[in-house]
């Protein structure tokens, strides 16, 4: 690579440090980052993939062994983003049809219904509900064959939360959204699972594992209010699994809705979680800034370590010690050693600057070759004469 700016580059062999303006730099077959003589390139790593690098500290080598592995990470929080619509429509009356083809609509706000419960009319026997047509406050109305619908609400949106366990298993956990109403003070939403307790508004809902075993969540009543101004108001709320496939049996996740808006326009609101499967590193590459990130088999692209610069007071002062490394010396100054950044140079990637050639080497081979050009063509021009002077004292 390619370092632009006052600085040179940190290399070690065992305590004696040098320094040089020689980026060409690889991994070796122990993972540590090394110069072609083979010293030890210096900077700051992360104590395990994803974590933070702490730049503070003294620098030392760079090791990022080939097939290093992350473990996985249970999800311990959900965060929800974007936008939902503040002109959705509203359910202004919802039209029961039962499997003994008798329909009956309902205009009462709060009353829910469920497509496959039964429903009993007044005056009428008993017979599950085929299907819900919703009559919405836009004009509009669609007939539903399955879900669950409150008259005075809007139309469930959904999300889903890619939820992990301990051992690295994803679970989509879908989230409803739903709008409750509004008031001058602002909107509210509720966010639930599939089934809702109208008694405490408590939901649950029953995944499939990938051996086929149930998974059992329940969340607690999460409602979210938007002020008028269409930003974050209030509410939160957290889900928790039981887990029956060798995980950890009972799981929660906590429910962020901060970064929510509500404002005219499409519902786009998506979910991201932390947590993680387990990965083995793929493959590393570098940015300008000199931080090396590592692309795991997860999907995941983690910071694994950030190569150190150094400055000097009177660089023109270093000692040199040959294959463009230097030392420090009474003339130099002491280092400062920071990063790419933070000193004010930039790094290009897959690139050496020409300064790294020896140019009184380079010149030296051109002119010995020029001189074997000039030999070689001297004989050629000879033999030719001699050739040209035997034909002609033959004729």
């Amino acid at each position: 690579m390619c370092l632009s700016g006052n600085g040179l580059f940190v290399v070690k062999d065992g305590n004696l440090s040098y320094y040089t303006r020689n980026g060409n730099f690889k991994f070796d077959n122990q993972g540590y980052y090394v110069n072609s003589d083979g010293l030890k390139v210096q900077g700051w790593s992360a104590t395990t993939p994803g974590d933070a690098i702490n730049t503070n500290g003294q620098p030392s080598e760079i090791c990022i062994p080939a097939g290093k592995t992350m473990a996985a990470s249970a999800t311990t929080k959900a965060t929800f983003s974007s936008n939902l619509n503040a002109a959705e429509p509203m359910i202004k009356s919802i039209t029961i049809t039962t499997e003994d083809g008798k329909t009956t609509t309902i205009d009462t706000n709060g009353e829910t219904f469920k497509v496959g419960d039964p429903y009993t009319p007044a005056g009428g026997t008993a017979s599950n509900i085929a299907s819900l047509t919703l009559n919405m406050t836009d004009g509009t109305n669609t007939t539903e064959t399955e879900g669950s619908f409150t008259v005075g609400y809007s139309k469930p949106k959904t999300t889903i939360a890619t939820v992990y366990d301990s051992l690295g298993n994803s679970h989509n956990v879908v989230i409803y959204m739903t709008k409750t109403g509004a008031d001058k003070t602002g909107s509210k939403w509720q966010m639930p699972l599939a089934d809702v307790d109208k008694n405490n508004g408590t939901s649950t809902a029953t995944l499939k594992d990938s051996n086929g075993k149930d998974i059992n969540l329940k969340m607690t009543k999460t409602e979210v209010k938007f002020n008028v101004n269409g930003g974050y108001d209030t509410g939160s709320g957290t889900t928790t699994l039981t887990l029956t496939n060798g995980a950890a049996g009972t799981q929660t996740v906590a429910l962020d809705f901060t970064a929510l808006t509500q404002y005219a326009g499409s519902s786009t609101a998506f979910a991201t979680t932390d947590g993680n499967a387990a990965g083995t590193l793929k493959s590393v590459s570098i940015d300008s800034s000199g931080v090396i990130t590592g692309t795991y088999t997860n999907g995941l692209n983690v910071q694994e370590a950030q190569v150190a610069i150094a400055q000097f007071n009177n660089a023109s002062g270093l000692t040199k010690t040959g294959n463009s490394l230097y030392t420090e010396s009474n003339n130099s100054g002491t280092p400062n050693v920071g990063t790419v950044n933070g000193l004010g140079c930039t790094v290009t990637p897959s690139s050496l600057e020409m300064s790294n050639v020896d140019m009184a080497s380079e010149l030296t081979d051109m002119i010995v070759t020029q001189r074997g050009y000039k030999s070689n063509s001297k004989i050629i021009t000879v033999s030719d004469e001699l050739l040209e002077t035997l034909i002609n004292m033959k004729r």
